[in-house]
């Protein structure tokens, strides 16, 4: 349901981006690249001029930390029949660096003395590194936002933000793993973790282009796939309980000021998806809230259920209504592509609430795997024109003497998969408030977003939560810090604060107090 400050209003339409983790072999001929002559007569440019010319002549682009190379730098890009490898030594001067093709990228890390990688075991047993970057379109050189970052073999992954930046913790018995990027309509990205470690890589993706004639678009029909969608859930996301543990946030910003902010570590008890009438319950491992108001504010605006409402958007669990039977009369649809994502493609399904109707439904577009009829992704906003008529189901009691109403609402809800079964992976909503003192000219806007990134995931010996373990039903935060600091999380996964909200993180002049116990 859309549940806020205790009211029901209906239930939200919600669909998922599903990551598929898969597995893909690295062929010989990339393997060889480093070993191919090339002939460049560019004289002296810039290292990172340097870098484009190899990548246009050669196909391949490259993943570096950017800590490593002063791309400002003059080097001399004049070069016969050389070997690319020796190319790159003699553009980057630095001999302590090393190369590794996987797909069509060149990854540019530091050296690792190879006993040093076979010492996995030799490490404090608690001892956890990190990767961090961005993610980016390798040909806008945009940022990707909420790009899905996973160990393939493991179920920990975190999301990108809303700049395509991430960091994510590895622990020690994780070194061995792989790291796998994966963006719906891009090719999945693949990079070692020992190669990764430490670094601040920018990870460029590639646009996948699927030619899918008009016929076959024209003649599938939305609603059939929907209907097969319903009927595959219990075997794509399980019919046994599963552990998620997950970092959460929320914010509310008044003319781009930051009021309230609120993070946590939480876990979740995930009933089965199907043959269970258990509710999933909510458990705060740890938890910290900034406030940023005085006595002098007039107005101020705070989120309700914002854990809960996360919940309530797992679409596959909680069937959104235009997936509803009954309800997709109220709907209309239309499958306008077919998008690949790693490798596998998904039908891309827009759908409008029906002319005529003038109750405040949803517009959006859902991804559904063309293969086992998972839902990979949702994007979808309450409609524009009817948002007005939400005011009741959003806000419990306006200030005396405001009007506050709805602009917007946004939503977005992703799933990946892991050990053969798609869980919940990234939520986030976007609400925009508009509030004005009656007879008065001028008025403010807040902004007010949660967001759920999933972190982990486990099945083995999953059981319910305690009664008194489990996070109050409005609010999960009762404690404020004075500033943003990660190490707070130890070795925790979090998302990473997008630049303004760092910034205004570090603008805030609040008291510090840090606590963990989810009882406090």
């Amino acid at each position: 349901m859309l549940l806020y400050n205790g009211n029901i209003f209906k239930k939200i339409p919600a669909i998922a981006l599903f990551i598929l983790v898969t597995s893909r072999q690295i062929s010989l001929c990339q393997q060889t690249i480093l070993d191919s002559t090339f002939t460049f007569r560019a004289g002296m440019v810039k290292t990172g001029n340097a870098l484009s010319i190899i990548s246009r002549q050669t196909g391949y682009n490259f993943t570096y930390d950017s800590r490593l190379i002063n791309t400002e730098n003059k080097t001399e890009m004049t070069f016969s029949n050389e070997k690319l490898n020796v190319i790159l030594n003699s553009i980057l001067k630095n001999d302590s660096l090393s190369y590794s093709v996987i797909g069509k990228y060149i990854i540019i890390s530091k050296l690792v003395p190879p006993p040093s990688l076979l010492k996995i075991d030799s490490l404090p047993e608690k001892e956890v590194k990190f990767i961090s970057g961005i993610i980016t379109d390798d040909e806008s050189k945009e940022s990707l936002p909420f790009a899905t970052i996973v160990l393939k073999y493991k179920g920990k992954g975190t999301v990108a933000n809303s700049n395509g930046e991430f960091v994510l913790k590895i622990p020690r018995d994780c070194l061995s793993d792989t790291l796998f990027v994966s963006y719906l309509g891009y090719v999945g990205r693949e990079i070692p973790v020992e190669q990764a470690i430490g670094n601040n890589f920018t990870i460029a993706m590639r646009k996948e282009f699927i030619s899918i004639p008009e016929i076959i678009i024209r003649t599938k029909i939305p609603q059939e796939i929907i209907y097969k969608t319903l009927a595959a859930i219990p075997h794509n996301y399980g019919t046994t309980p599963s552990l998620l543990t997950g970092f959460y946030r929320e914010g509310v910003l008044k003319k781009q000021e930051l009021q309230v902010y609120s993070e946590a570590i939480i876990q979740i008890y995930k009933s089965a998806y199907s043959g269970s009438l258990l509710n999933d319950q909510i458990k705060v491992l740890k938890s910290r809230k900034i406030e940023n108001t005085s006595l002098h504010d007039t107005l101020a605006v705070r989120l309700k259920a914002g854990l809960s409402t996360c919940l309530e958007l797992d679409g596959a669990r909680n069937i959104f209504d235009f997936m509803e039977r009954n309800d997709m009369s109220d709907y209309v649809y239309r499958m306008t592509d077919i998008v690949s994502f790693d490798d596998n493609s998904a039908y891309v399904i827009d759908f409008e609430q029906r002319e005529g109707l003038e109750l405040p439904l949803y517009r959006g577009t859902i991804y559904i795997n063309t293969d086992d009829f998972a839902i990979f992704q949702a994007d979808f906003e309450l409609h524009p024109k009817y948002i007005d008529k939400m005011k009741g189901a959003f806000i419990s009691s306006s200030s005396r003497g405001f009007n506050t109403w709805p602009v917007t609402a946004k939503y977005s809800v992703s799933y990946r998969k892991i050990y053969d079964r798609y869980i919940l992976n990234h939520v986030r909503g976007d609400l925009v408030f508009t509030s004005k003192r009656k007879r008065k000219l001028f008025n403010s806007q807040f902004h007010v977003f949660f967001e759920l990134a999933v972190t982990n995931m486990s099945t083995v010996n999953v059981s319910r939560f305690d009664r008194e373990d489990l996070a109050p039903v409005h609010s999960v935060f009762a404690k404020t810090i004075t500033s943003y600091d990660s190490k707070f999380w130890e070795n925790q996964d979090f998302l990473k604060p997008e630049d303004n909200l760092l910034e205004a993180l570090k603008n805030m002049n609040v008291r510090l107090l840090e606590f963990s116990e989810s009882k406090q």
